[in-house]
């Protein structure tokens, strides 16, 4: 025990990160893919959620709405709700990847610690479960865009466009997800991110636009990260594309790289104490 636990604090001053060992722990979780049909129910259960609320409120209630205006120009409610879900599935399994399962890894099932006694470092870890949060997003957000494609709620161009926003939104979730996984202290504590993860779905320019809120409501969600993910989605697979979305893609892109190095930092101080 004592010998691991050197070798990990060895291994945790090295410098570099290497390829090889991102792939490791990435493959390790390719390996419970393959290990039974339950992760594949849980996977696709992810798929779906967005889907009903696409069907039920943007094409069902849509029935009743109409029209909302998007940049300057009127489009069917079901378009302006479409790119808002399709964030929302993107956002929800980056999440669903680095809070639910990191966590058991990390206080339950102890998979760090075993992973920590190898040359595996911990931002090796992070980089490793943040590039499989990134495949289970980009999973969902396939099939969503086909589902949109088909329904007429996008074009192919707009699909293509979108596409690697959404790879930008389920990253910057996936490593907020990873860091705030690193302070939880048991599953009761996942009432409170599960409620402020279903806040910004309703508050975030998903359903109505953010300008029919209050103007202090308006300052409040333009600070919100989902609401980031939204606009750039929505402005990609639908429309005004301009200047704006680079602050909404820098946004997440910092918050990307904070939730980063701070899952990695948090992992190492954690396990290697």
């Amino acid at each position: 025990m004592m010998t691991a636990w050197v070798a990990a604090r060895r291994n945790h001053r090295a410098g570099g990160v290497s390829v090889r060992r991102v792939g490791a722990v990435l493959g390790r979780n390719v390996g419970a893919l393959r290990s039974g049909p339950a992760y594949w129910l849980v996977l696709l259960s992810g798929f779906f959620e967005p889907l009903l609320y696409l069907l039920s409120i943007g094409v069902g209630v849509g029935a009743l709405v109409g029209t909302v205006p998007v940049g300057g120009r009127a489009v069917d409610y079901a378009v302006f709700v479409a790119p808002a879900m399709l964030a929302v599935s993107a956002m929800s399994g980056a999440l669903a990847e680095t809070t639910f399962n990191v966590f058991f890894k990390f206080k339950y099932a102890k998979t760090y610690d075993a992973v920590l006694a190898t040359p595996v470092r911990p931002v090796e870890i992070a980089l490793g479960e943040l590039t499989w949060a990134l495949v289970r997003c980009l999973f969902y957000t396939v099939l969503f865009l086909v589902v949109m494609v088909a329904l007429g709620l996008t074009s192919a161009g707009g699909a293509l466009a979108a596409f690697p926003a959404t790879a930008l939104v389920g990253v910057a979730f996936g490593a907020v997800g990873m860091a705030i996984s690193t302070f939880l202290r048991g599953w009761q504590d996942f009432d409170l991110l599960t409620t402020g993860q279903f806040t910004l779905f309703l508050f975030s320019g998903t359903f109505s636009p953010v300008q029919d809120y209050p103007a202090v409501f308006q300052v409040i969600v333009s600070l919100t990260p989902l609401y980031h993910a939204v606009e750039l989605v929505r402005g990609l697979a639908v429309g005004p594309a301009g200047w704006v979305l680079l602050v909404h893609a820098g946004y997440l892109g910092v918050m990307a790289v904070a939730g980063l190095w701070l899952a990695s930092r948090r992992i190492g101080k954690l396990l290697l104490v």
